[in-house]
């Protein structure tokens, strides 16, 4: 069976669940269509301020509008963040202080976040350099919380539970709202005082609910992740109990400042009408990870997650198992981007990442993993991560070059 036989095949088998999908992102666009109609937006909204950014009316609709969305008491959406690693930190350093502990509860973070704890690097103002305590709670052997250890890990002094929902470069089931609904119980079981908060990335719109609809009282993600529609040229954004999103943000301006502040640079069209794309794109990934996790499934590699399963974030990992796989996958994806389809990625340093990355990621907005791209760390067993898609019909065409650069297991 050639690469086309094995699309085609695939695209069968999955007819009944992009016909699901599709029901998904109508009741999450008329989510958002209720939240623009009820903040009453319009283009006078699109107007940004310069300098210091007081009284920006199109930035405080946004945040009102974002927040009702994502079912928070309040959110500060902004192109200010770097990342979402960036938005993370200023929520962490914003609410915790020395003396506290954070626990993490779904194994080890995500490798852009060793640094901000400590865990790797020093002298950079980590968490652990300011005398914030850390712990995490090991996977179990099948990759799945450990909720059993959960149920008696809280202390008087944990302060902050970290949830990842994704499963990031780990080789695990990502998270579902359901288990980070259990997770919160749990935890605030033990100590309702204790701020739980969710690592969001890849994870807005997957499910009709976000965490802070079930209890979180904290998360943060990137504008170049699902919430930014594929069209936001950066940002982040913090959302939650109004007092803790309040602390973030005087973490990414200063205290005093805080929410209140910070120029959008003609930004707040594309903020807007990236929240209003968001539903579709992500649909669309998701459609693509389906087609990717069958494909590769039937070629013999093991697949995260699994083929037919519901899908928790936008990302597809396939365990490719060898190092010269993992870079012929990944030019085979770059030569069928729409930007620098010429050029060949290969392994480099990554700021942040422990490992030498090798990435294919033509995309038009730098980094941005709601467009399709695919990456994975060069260490064994050689996985090779696929995020994004704005369509999922480019995803078929890029997964037939894959498949022909790297044949069957």
């Amino acid at each position: 069976m050639n690469s086309n036989e094995h699309l085609r095949e695939a695209e069968q088998a999955l007819l009944q669940i992009f016909s699901g999908i599709d029901a998904q992102v109508k009741h999450n666009l008329t989510k958002v269509l209720k939240a623009f109609r009820y903040h009453r937006v319009g283009a006078h909204h699109f107007a940004g301020v310069s300098g210091y950014g007081h009284d920006d009316l199109g930035r405080e609709t946004l945040d009102k509008v974002f927040a009702e969305v994502m079912g928070a008491e309040a959110a500060v959406v902004r192109v200010q963040f770097v990342s979402g690693t960036h938005a993370i930190a200023c929520a962490l350093f914003g609410v915790l202080r020395p003396g506290d502990e954070i626990l993490a509860v779904a194994g080890s973070p995500y490798d852009t976040l060793e640094e901000v704890i400590g865990l790797r690097g020093e002298d950079q103002g980590s968490l652990i350099e300011f005398g914030i305590r850390y712990r995490q709670l090991e996977l179990t052997a099948q990759g799945t919380v450990d909720w059993q250890a959960l149920s008696s890990a809280i202390g008087q002094n944990t302060s902050l539970v970290l949830i990842q929902r994704s499963c990031g470069y780990s080789w695990r089931p990502s998270l579902s709202i359901a288990e980070i609904e259990k997770v919160i119980y749990l935890v605030k079981q033990q100590n309702p005082n204790t701020i739980c908060f969710v690592d969001n990335c890849y994870g807005e719109f997957i499910e009709t609910k976000e965490p802070t609809s079930v209890g979180a009282d904290l998360m943060a993600g990137s504008l170049i992740k699902n919430p930014g529609g594929t069209i936001v040229n950066a940002g982040g954004y913090v959302a939650g109990r109004a007092d803790l999103v309040e602390k973030a943000a005087c973490r990414l301006t200063a205290p005093g400042i805080g929410s209140y502040g910070g120029a959008t640079f003609d930004q707040n069209r594309l903020l807007f009408q990236g929240l209003f794309l968001a539903p579709q794109m992500v649909g669309e990934a998701m459609k693509g990870t389906h087609l990717t996790g069958y494909v590769f499934d039937k070629l013999g590699y093991p697949v995260n997650p699994a083929p037919l399963t519901p899908r928790r974030d936008v990302i597809q990992a396939i365990k490719l198992g060898s190092k010269e796989k993992l870079i012929a996958f990944c030019k085979a994806i770059q030569q069928n981007s729409p930007i620098g389809s010429y050029l060949d990625p290969e392994p480099a340093e990554m700021p942040g990442y422990e490992s030498h990355v090798v990435m294919a990621g033509g995309t038009f907005i730098e980094g941005s993993t709601l467009e399709f791209s695919a990456d994975g760390p060069l260490r064994e067993p050689y996985v090779v991560y696929c995020q994004g898609g704005t369509h999922w019909t480019h995803v078929a065409i890029a997964l037939e070059a894959a498949i022909d650069a790297v044949g069957s297991a």
